[in-house]
C-alpha cells in the first residue's frame, strides 16, 4: 500500500470522508485512501447549497473511470458552499484531496457529532486493515 496522507487536524469516517472543523463551519472531502482506490476521478455530483443533511446521509457522488461512489455526511449540517472548480477539473481530488480537492462546506448542526469520527492514527489503522 502506498504511503497515505492523513493530516492530523482532520477527522475521518469509515466511508473515507474527511472533516475539518473551523468554528461552526466544516469542510468535507474524500481521503487520500479513497481517491487512490477510485483512481482517475472524472465527475463529481454535489448537493444544492442550502440543503440540510443529517449525519450519514448521502450528499453526492464521485465518479472515476473505474467506479462511482456515494459520498456521505460525516456530520449533520447545512450546505453553505460547493467546490464548483471541481466541475471542470475533478481530477484535482486525485492530486490534492485535502486542499483544493475539498467537496463542500457546511454550517454544523451539532459539532459533537464529530466525536464519533476517527483521528488520523485510527484512520490509518483502519485503512491498513482493509
Amino acid at each position: 500500500m502506498p504511503t497515505l496522507k492523513t493530516p492530523a487536524d482532520l477527522r475521518y469516517t469509515k466511508n473515507d470522508e474527511w472533516l475539518k472543523i473551523e468554528g461552526d463551519t466544516a469542510t468535507i472531502g474524500i481521503s487520500d485512501f479513497a481517491q487512490d482506490a477510485l483512481n482517475d476521478i472524472v465527475y463529481v455530483e454535489f448537493p444544492d447549497v442550502g440543503a440540510a443533511l443529517k449525519q450519514g446521509a448521502t450528499f453526492g457522488v464521485v465518479e472515476s473511470v473505474k467506479a462511482a461512489s456515494d459520498i456521505f455526511m460525516p456530520v449533520g449540517g447545512t450546505v453553505t458552499e460547493v467546490n464548483k472548480s471541481l466541475e471542470d477539473t475533478p481530477e484535482t481530488i486525485n492530486t490534492d484531496p485535502y486542499g483544493n480537492g475539498w467537496l463542500i462546506k457546511i454550517k454544523l448542526s451539532d459539532a459533537a457529532e464529530s466525536d464519533s469520527l476517527m483521528d488520523s492514527a485510527a484512520y490509518l489503522e483502519y485503512c491498513a486493515s482493509r
